[in-house]
Formats: C-alpha cells, sequence, structure tokens
C-alpha cells in the first residue's frame, strides 16, 4: 500500500520556502516534491485558505509564507492539506452483526482513537520552527563533520 506523502512532501518545501527571501513558484516547489505543478497548486490552495501561506501571480510572483514559523504547528499543516486518514488499518465491517466481531471492532477503535490522539498531540507540540531550528542543526553538524575530515588529510 502507498504511503501519503503529501504532510511530509508540504512540511518539505515550506522549510525550504522559509530560508528564502522571494516569493516560489509551484513549478520550483514541485520540484523539490517530484510531483506536477498542479497537485502542488492543490496543496498549497488549503495552506492558503487557513492562511499560512500567499499567492502572487505574474513575473516574479509565487508562494510565500505568511505566518511567523514559530506559531504554525505540524498540526496546523495537517488540517491545511485535509488531515488525510493516519491509519491504514481498518475494521472488515463497520455494523457487523456477529457479536466476535463487535467485539473486535471495539478493541480495533479505542486503539485507533488512542493512537491518533497521541499522533495530533506529538503534531500540535511541534512547531514549523523548532523543524527549522533542527535542520539549521543538522547543517552545522555536517559543516563541521567536514571540516575535522579535511582537517585529518
Amino acid at each position: 500500500m502507498k504511503r501519503d506523502s503529501k504532510l511530509s512532501g508540504i512540511l518539505h518545501v515550506l522549510l525550504h520556502m522559509s530560508s528564502l527571501d522571494t516569493p516560489v513558484t509551484s513549478e520550483k516547489l514541485a520540484a523539490m516534491m517530484s510531483t506536477n505543478p498542479v497537485v502542488v497548486r492543490r496543496i498549497m490552495a488549503g495552506l492558503r485558505e487557513r492562511g499560512l501561506v500567499h499567492s502572487e501571480k505574474g513575473h516574479g510572483g509565487g508562494w510565500t509564507i505568511t505566518r511567523d514559523l514559530e506559531t504554525v504547528t505540524m498540526a496546523d499543516v495537517y488540517a491545511a492539506v485535509g488531515a488525510p486518514e493516519v491509519f491504514a488499518l481498518g475494521n472488515r465491517s463497520e455494523q457487523p452483526s456477529c457479536l466476535v466481531e463487535q467485539a473486535v471492532n471495539a478493541a480495533l477503535d479505542d486503539a485507533f482513537a488512542e493512537a491518533e490522539a497521541l499522533l495530533m498531540s506529538r503534531f500540535a507540540g511541534v512547531t514549523l520552527g523548532a523543524l527549522a531550528a533542527d535542520f539549521r542543526q543538522r547543517l552545522k553538524a555536517r559543516h563541521q563533520s567536514l571540516e575535522e575530515q579535511h582537517h585529518d588529510l
């Protein structure tokens, strides 16, 4: 089963966008996400509706982030991309007449609800600012590692 990577992809491009001083076209975002610009425009429309991004048409136009990264959580972005299903698992039948299957469904439903609540809580606790800081820290560590390798030569 193919995983839905929309959230991961859009978080990726939002962090790239945050480091740029100019608007980014749908074509450039599509290249970053390895997808079609039409798909990007559809996804970004959900972000625009929630006030996370703005778009300008014409020469020099493109997409820009409109909010401070410290105020935007992964939960905000998840909701903006349509809150896709988080689990591929599900019940065989939603309204079973079999009592055994009812018991199985009840146990699965409880577990799914608990796991989804935990995931949404984690999403709400991570800002794009925190992701950007993590990226900068990783970049700094990579540069230091490369400098150490060159120093050892």
